[in-house]
C-alpha cells in the first residue's frame, strides 16, 4: 500500500503539475485499483496521503471558521501606467537599486494550506484575512495539492485554486443538460464548488492551483526563489513570471500577456507586481489593508452600452447620499446589469451626465457596475439630472463640503443611516448577530423598539414577539444571538461603531494596544497616530467621535447593557523578554517546530519576522541555517541558538 501510494502521487504529480506523465492511464488505473482493493480489505492501514482521499464520498455539514496563523493581504490595485509609475516612485524613494517580480493574477480563490511533517492538516479560504473557512476535505479533492510534501516540512503556503476554461465549459455544459443554472464565470464556479458540501462534486469539477506564497518564515531571499522552492516541493507554480528591472519592463510585460491573455487555459484579470528582494519587502512593510512592496494591475474591464432611464439616491450609515443608475438591462462580464453606480454628483457633473443619455458601463474592478461616460452622439435630452437638495429619508438639507465629492445628510437622527448603522453593527464582521439583518431592522424600526446599537441590548424576546412573521422560535433564537454577542472581544464593538476609517484590521490593532473600550477612548490623537500602520487619519477620525459627548454615554449604555468592553485576545506584557523585539528564525530546530518556536517568542512579545533586515534585532538559528544566518553575519546582529531559547 505504501508503495503504490508514493508511485500513484508521483504519477499524478507527473500529470497534473509537472504535465510530463510517465506511464499510460490505463496502467495508473490498473494500479489504483489495486491499492482501492487494498485499502477495502484493510480499511485500519489507509494512509493519509492516499490518492483514494481525492475522490468524494463524504457530505459535510458545514464549514468551521479558520484562524489563520499568518494573516493574508489583499493588494493596492492599480489601472493605469500612471499608478504603478507613482508606486514604482515611491518604492525607490527608499530603494532605487530593487527589481519586481511580475506574477499572473489568477482569477480564482486565494486559498492557504498548511502541512505539519510534510503532511496537509488544513486548507482554509481567505476570509476577511484573518480568520477564514475550513475547507481542508475539499481541498484534498483539488488533484495538484499534495497530500504529502517530499520531506516532513512544517510550512503554510498560500495560493489561488482556480477553475480552468475547460473545465468551466464542461460544468455548464452538464448544469444545461440537467436543467440547472450555468455559472457566470470561471471564478463564480470554482468559489461556489470549494462551498460544496458534497466533497463528490468538488472531486468531478476538475480545479487547480497555482501556489504562489510561502507564509511561515521561508529560508529564501527573494520572491522568485521561493517560487522554485514550491515547485520543488511539489506544488504547482505558474512559470509564466518574469524578473524586471524598471517599471517600463514591467509595462512591456503586462502588454505582452495582454495580448496573450484569452489565448491562455485559466482566466487571469492583471498582472502582481512584487518587490524580488524579501529583506526590502520586510523593510517596506505595510498598511493595514496591504503591503507597500506590492500592488496588483487590472486589466481594463469590460465595456458596453446602455440608456439612463432614472437615478436612485440612498443614504449610507455615514450619511452620504449616493446615486445609482437605472439602465436598460445589459450582459456584462457574465451576468446581467441593470443598475451601475454613479459614484457622486461631482462626477456626475465631470462626466455630464444627463436624464436618457447612452452611458457606457463597465464593472469596476470586475465586480461593481459603474458608468463610465456618455455617448454624446447618441443623447437624446438636453435636461440636466435632477440632483436632490434634501435627504431622500428626512428630507433634512444635504451639504455638500468643499473637501468632499459626495452630498451628505449630517441629522444624527436620519432614518437612513441609523437602519445602516445596525445592518453594520450586527453584521458577520462586526458583533455578529445571527438573525438581525437588514428586513428585521426595518421592522424594529417601524415597531420603534431601536433607535441605537445600545437599544438592541434592551430588546426582549417579548418585544421581538411583536415584529411581523416573528413565532417564538425565531424570537428566541435572535434574542440568544443578542446576548451571546455581548461577549464577543472588544475590537468587534469597535469596528461595528462605523466610526470612519476604522475597519476591522485597525480595530483589533487598536484594542491589542489600549486594551479596553474605555482607555481607546480616553487616548490622545498623537497616542494613536504613533502606532506602526495607522497614520493621522484614523487617529483624527477616532479622536473626533469620542470627545463627543454622544459616544461616552453609549459607551456608558453598552457597559451598563453588560456588553463587553475589553479586548480578549492574548496580550503580551510591556516587559515581556523580547517585547518590541524583531526576531528571525532559521535553520531547523531539534525540540520544536517552527510554529511552536514562533508562538513561544509571540509570548514573549517579539515580533517574529520571514527575513533578515537592518531592523531585524535577533537570529535564532538552528542546524543547516543557510543564506539569513550569512546575512545576519554580515549585518552585525546578535545570533543565539536552541538552548537560549529553551533556556529564556
Amino acid at each position: 500500500m505504501s508503495e503504490l501510494v508514493e508511485l500513484l502521487n508521483r504519477y499524478a504529480h507527473e500529470y497534473y503539475t509537472a504535465d510530463n506523465p510517465s506511464v499510460s492511464d490505463s496502467e495508473y488505473d490498473q494500479l489504483y485499483r489495486e491499492l482501492a482493493e487494498l485499502e477495502k480489505k484493510y480499511p485500519t492501514d489507509i494512509l493519509p496521503d492516499s490518492p483514494t482521499h481525492r475522490v468524494g464520498g463524504k457530505i459535510l455539514e458545514g464549514f468551521e471558521k479558520y484562524q489563520h496563523q499568518y494573516p493574508l493581504f489583499s493588494l493596492q490595485d492599480a489601472f493605469s501606467r500612471e499608478e504603478l509609475v507613482a508606486f514604482d516612485q515611491r518604492v525607490r524613494k527608499e530603494f532605487p537599486q530593487i527589481s519586481y517580480l511580475c506574477e499572473l493574477k489568477i482569477d480564482g480563490l486565494s486559498i492557504s494550506l498548511v502541512y505539519e511533517n510534510g503532511v496537509l492538516t488544513a486548507g482554509a479560504t481567505r476570509g476577511d484575512g484573518s480568520v477564514g473557512e475550513n475547507i481542508t476535505e475539499n481541498l484534498k479533492r483539488v488533484k495538484d495539492i499534495p497530500l504529502t510534501l517530499k520531506e516532513p516540512l512544517n510550512l503554510t503556503v498560500r495560493g489561488e485554486c482556480y477553475m480552468p476554461k475547460a473545465s468551466f465549459d464542461a460544468v455548464n455544459q452538464l448544469r444545461q443538460e440537467k436543467g440547472e443554472p450555468e455559472f457566470a464565470n470561471p471564478r463564480n464556479a470554482a468559489a461556489g464548488t470549494l462551498r460544496q458540501l458534497d466533497t463528490a462534486v468538488v472531486a468531478k469539477r476538475n480545479l487547480a492551483t497555482f501556489l504562489y506564497q510561502e507564509a511561515s518564515p521561508t529560508q529564501e531571499s527573494s520572491q522568485e526563489a521561493v517560487l522554485q522552492k514550491l515547485s520543488s516541493y511539489g506544488f504547482s507554480v505558474n512559470d509564466s513570471y518574469v524578473l524586471a528591472a524598471s517599471i517600463n519592463e514591467v509595462w512591456d510585460f503586462i502588454e505582452r500577456i495582454a495580448q496573450e491573455r484569452n489565448s491562455l487555459p485559466y482566466e487571469i484579470d492583471g498582472i502582481v507586481i512584487k518587490v524580488n528582494d524579501l529583506a526590502v519587502q520586510e523593510e517596506l512593510g505595510f498598511t493595514v489593508k496591504a503591503p507597500k512592496w506590492a500592488i496588483a494591475y487590472k486589466f481594463p474591464a469590460e465595456e458596453k452600452e446602455a440608456q439612463l432611464l432614472s437615478v436612485d439616491w440612498t443614504v449610507g450609515r455615514t450619511g452620504v447620499v449616493t446615486p445609482t443608475a437605472n439602465l436598460t438591462p445589459v450582459q456584462l462580464a457574465g451576468t446581467t446589469v441593470s443598475r451601475a453606480t454613479l459614484h457622486n454628483v461631482d462626477y456626475i457633473a465631470e462626466k455630464d451626465i444627463r436624464q436618457g443619455d447612452t452611458v457606457i458601463v463597465y464593472k469596476a474592478g470586475d465586480i461593481i457596475p459603474a458608468v463610465l461616460r456618455v455617448v454624446e452622439d447618441k443623447r437624446v435630452s438636453e435636461e440636466p439630472l435632477q440632483i436632490p437638495t434634501a435627504c431622500p429619508s428626512c428630507d433634512s438639507p444635504l451639504l455638500h463640503f468643499e473637501d468632499e465629492v459626495a452630498l451628505r445628510c449630517i441629522n444624527p437622527l436620519c432614518p437612513a443611516q441609523i437602519k445602516e448603522g445596525l445592518i453594520h453593527f450586527a453584521s458577520r464582521d462586526a458583533m455578529n448577530i445571527t438573525g438581525l439583518g437588514p428586513a428585521v431592522v426595518e421592522k424594529l424600526f417601524q415597531q420603534d423598539l431601536v433607535r441605537d446599537v445600545a437599544g438592541i441590548y434592551r430588546l426582549t424576546a417579548e418585544n421581538l414577539l411583536q415584529l411581523e412573521n416573528f413565532k417564538e422560535k425565531s424570537a428566541n433564537k435572535l434574542y440568544t444571538a443578542i446576548q451571546a454577542s455581548k461577549a464577543n472581544s472588544a475590537e468587534r464593538l469597535l469596528f461595528g461603531l462605523g466610526i470612519r476609517h476604522v475597519g476591522s484590521k485597525a480595530s483589533r490593532i487598536l484594542l491589542e494596544t489600549f486594551h479596553d473600550m474605555m482607555t481607546l477612548s480616553q487616548a490622545s490623537q498623537e497616542e494613536i497616530a504613533a502606532i506602526d500602520s495607522l497614520g493621522t487619519v484614523i487617529a483624527q477620525s477616532l479622536h473626533t467621535y469620542f470627545e463627543q459627548e454622544g459616544s461616552q454615554i453609549l459607551l456608558a449604555e453598552l457597559k451598563e447593557a453588560g456588553v463587553n468592553l475589553d479586548y480578549l485576545g492574548e496580550k503580551v506584557a510591556a516587559d515581556a523578554a523580547l517585547s518590541g523585539m524583531t526576531v528571525v528564525l532559521t535553520g531547523k530546530l531539534q525540540r520544536l517546530t517552527r510554529t511552536q518556536a514562533k508562538e513561544k517568542l509571540q509570548k514573549l512579545g517579539a515580533n517574529v519576522s520571514g527575513s533578515v533586515s537592518k531592523k531585524t534585532d535577533l537570529v535564532v538559528a538552528g542546524a543547516d541555517a543557510g543564506s539569513k544566518l550569512t546575512k545576519a553575519q554580515e549585518l552585525g546582529i546578535d545570533i543565539r541558538g536552541e538552548d537560549w531559547l529553551d533556556r529564556l
